[in-house]
C-alpha cells in the first residue's frame, strides 16, 4: 500500500501529552480542578478499540491506521470505523486525514472505505481482504469542551487503560488535546495552562504505534538519530525545523521511555538528543530569531541528573569490566573489593535512576518542552520569517557546506593546539584538560552536523570531517570515563588500593589523541 501524504477533506489535528504520574487514579479530580477545565462538565465513555492491518503491516508500513470503535457496553454497543493517513511521528503536533463513519456492527465495512482513499490504491478490495485484527486498545475516556472567546475550540480527552497484543498488556495515561475550530495554537495555550499544575511530556507515538511496538517488542527502546530526506530547494527556515524537531523527538521519545525502561542505552540516547538539538541550534543560529526560544532553566536539574546517571551507567557497563582481571589478578581480597564497588554503584545507580523519574512529574519540565514544541511548529510561519535573521541570498546546499567547513576548521585549529601544548607537567594539567574538553565538544558539533545533514554535503566534504571527530570524540570520551570511574569509586569509598589503580589506568588513558 502507497504511504498517504495528508489529503485535503477530513483532518484531525491533536496534540498528545503522556503523563508520567504515579497516581493515575487521582488525574480526573486533578483535571477538574485545574482554571481551564473548572466549571465545565466532562463527558465519559468506555471506548474498545480494535486495530486492523496486513500480516506483512502493509498499512503500518503506509502510516496508515484502521480501526473499529466500540462505544459503550457490550449489551448495547455503538461501532465506528475509522481511517486515518499521513500521520507524523517527530512530533507531539500531528496533522492527519481522518474519515470516520458509524457501522452496523462488528465488522469492517469496505463500502465504507471505498469513500476514503482507500479506494485509491485498493480499488479491487485485494488488500482489504487481507486484513486481520492486531491488537486492541481499551481504555476510559474523561473530556472536557474548551470554548474561547476567540472562536477556538478545543477537546481535552484524558485516557486512561491499557494497549494489548494477544496478552502482552502496557498501559495508556495519555492527554489527547484536538483541534475542533481555531488555530492550532489554541491546542497549546490549554496544554500550557493544564501543564502549570500536572506533570506532561510531549508525545509523538500515537496508540497505534505503541501497539505495533508492542507486538514487536521493541516498545520503549532506544530512539537513536533518524535519517532526514532534505533537498536542496528547501527554503534555510524549514530546514532547520526538520533537522531540530527530530533531534528534538529523540530527546523527548527516550524521556517517555525512561519511565519505564532501565536499560542504560536509553539514557544515553536522550542525552544524544539533547546534545544534537543544542548543537543544530547553534548551527542554524545565523538564520534563526532565537530570542523566541523556550526557556530552559526548568531543565536544568533533568539534564544533570541524566548526566549523573550516564556517568554511573558508564562505568558500571562500560569502563570497569575491562579493568577487573588486571586488578584483581586472582586475589580473593581484591575481587571482594571489586564487588563492593559494584554492589556501591548499583545501589546509587537505581537511586540516580529514580531521581530522574521523579523529575519529570515536574510541571516546570513539561511547560519547558511544550514551549519548545510549539517554537519548532512555529518555525516556518510568517510570524518567524519576520524574526529571522537576514541572510545573503546563497543556495541552502552552499550555505550549510561552508557553515560545516567552518566548523571543521575550527576543530583541526583546537586539535593542533591541543597536541601543541601538551601535558609537559602538573602546572598546565587544568589548562590542557578545558582544552581537550573544547576539542571533544567541537569534535561533538561536527559529527552531528555531517550526520543530520549528509543528503546536502559532498562525499569530501564527510570524508574529512567525520572521521576524525568520531575518533576524537571516541578517543577523548574514553580518556573522561576513566578519570569518572577514578572519581566515583573515591566518591563512594572504595578500597584505597582500587582507588590508585583507577588512577593509574587514568593517567595511562590520558594520552595526546
Amino acid at each position: 500500500m502507497k504511504s498517504h501524504p495528508t489529503p485535503p477533506g477530513p483532518q484531525e489535528i491533536e496534540l498528545k501529552l503522556a503523563l508520567p504520574t504515579l497516581d493515575p487514579a487521582s488525574l480526573v479530580k486533578r483535571l477538574a480542578r485545574a482554571p481551564v477545565l473548572a466549571r465545565r462538565t466532562p463527558t465519559q465513555q468506555h471506548l474498545h478499540n480494535i486495530y486492523y492491518d496486513t500480516p506483512d503491516q502493509q498499512l503500518h508500513q503506509a502510516r496508515v491506521a484502521l480501526r473499529l470503535r466500540r462505544v459503550g457496553s457490550e449489551a448495547h454497543p455503538q461501532w465506528l470505523q475509522t481511517l486515518k493517513t499521513g500521520g507524523r511521528s517527530d512530533s507531539a503536533l500531528s496533522q492527519r486525514g481522518e474519515w470516520e463513519s458509524p457501522v452496523p456492527g462488528s465488522a469492517l465495512s469496505w463500502h465504507v472505505l471505498k469513500a476514503t482513499p482507500w479506494a485509491d490504491t485498493d480499488a479491487d478490495g485485494a488488500l482489504f481482504k487481507k486484513l486481520k485484527p492486531c491488537f486492541i486498545t481499551q481504555f476510559e475516556r474523561t473530556s472536557w469542551q474548551v470554548r474561547r472567546r476567540n472562536g477556538s475550540v478545543v477537546e481535552v480527552a484524558l485516557d486512561i487503560g491499557y494497549i494489548d497484543v494477544e496478552g502482552k498488556q502496557t498501559p495508556i495515561c495519555e492527554l489527547e488535546l484536538e483541534l475542533k475550530a481555531g488555530l492550532p495554537a489554541a491546542l497549546f495555550e490549554v496544554a500550557r495552562q493544564i501543564a502549570q499544575t500536572i506533570a506532561v511530556l510531549p508525545a509523538t507515538m500515537s496508540k497505534a504505534e505503541r501497539g505495533y511496538a508492542l507486538a514487536q517488542d521493541s516498545l520503549d527502546q532506544p530512539w537513536r538519530a533518524q535519517p532526514l530526506i532534505l533537498t536542496p530547494k528547501l527554503p534555510l527556515p524549514q530546514l532547520a525545523q526538520q533537522v531540530l524537531r527530530e533531534s528534538f523527538c529523540q530527546f523527548t521519545r527516550n524521556l517517555n521511555a525512561l519511565r519505564h525502561s532501565d536499560d542504560p542505552e536509553v539514557v544515553h540516547q536522550a542525552r544524544v538528543g539533547w546534545r544534537r538539538f543544542k548543537s543544530a541550534l547553534r548551527f542554524f543560529k545565523p538564520v534563526l530569531a532565537l530570542d523566541a526560544v523556550a526557556p530552559w532553566q526548568a531543565l536544568h536539574a533533568l539534564l544533570v541528573f541524566l548526566g549523573e546517571l550516564r556517568d554511573l551507567d558508564v562505568v558500571r557497563t562500560q569502563t570497569l569490566p575491562p579493568l577487573a582481571d588486571a586488578y584483581t589478578a586472582g586475589d580473593d581480597r581484591r575481587a571482594q573489593n571489586w564487588h563492593t564497588l559494584f554492589q556501591a554503584l548499583n545501589d546509587t545507580t537505581d537511586l540516580q535512576r529514580k531521581a530522574v523519574r521523579y523529575a519529570l512529574q515536574e510541571p516546570a519540565i513539561g511547560v519547558s518542552l511544550l514551549a519548545t514544541t510549539q517554537w519548532l511548529e512555529d518555525l516556518t510561519s510568517a510570524k518567524a520569517s519576520v524574526k529571522a535573521k537576514p541572510v545573503k541570498k546563497v543556495s541552502v546546499r552552499r550555505w550549510t557546506r561552508q557553515r560545516v567547513l567552518r566548523w571543521q576548521a575550527q576543530l583541526e585549529r583546537a586539535l593542533k593546539a591541543l597536541n601543541k601544548q601538551g601535558r609537559t607537567d602538573a602546572s598546565n594539567a587544568a589548562d590542557y584538560a578545558a582544552q581537550q574538553h573544547r576539542v571533544r565538544l567541537l569534535a561533538k558539533r561536527v559529527r552531528y552536523a555531517v550526520e543530520s545533514l549528509q543528503p546536502l554535503l559532498s562525499g569530501r566534504q564527510i570524508q574529512r570531517g567525520h572521521p576524525l571527530a568520531e575518533r576524537l570524540q571516541t578517543t577523548l570520551g574514553n580518556q573522561r570515563d576513566v578519570v569518572q570511574a577514578c572519581v566515583l569509586a573515591t566518591r563512594l569509598s572504595a578500597d584505597r588500593g582500587l582507588i590508585e589503580f583507577l588512577r593509574g589506568a587514568a593517567a595511562s588513558a590520558n594520552l595526546k589523541p
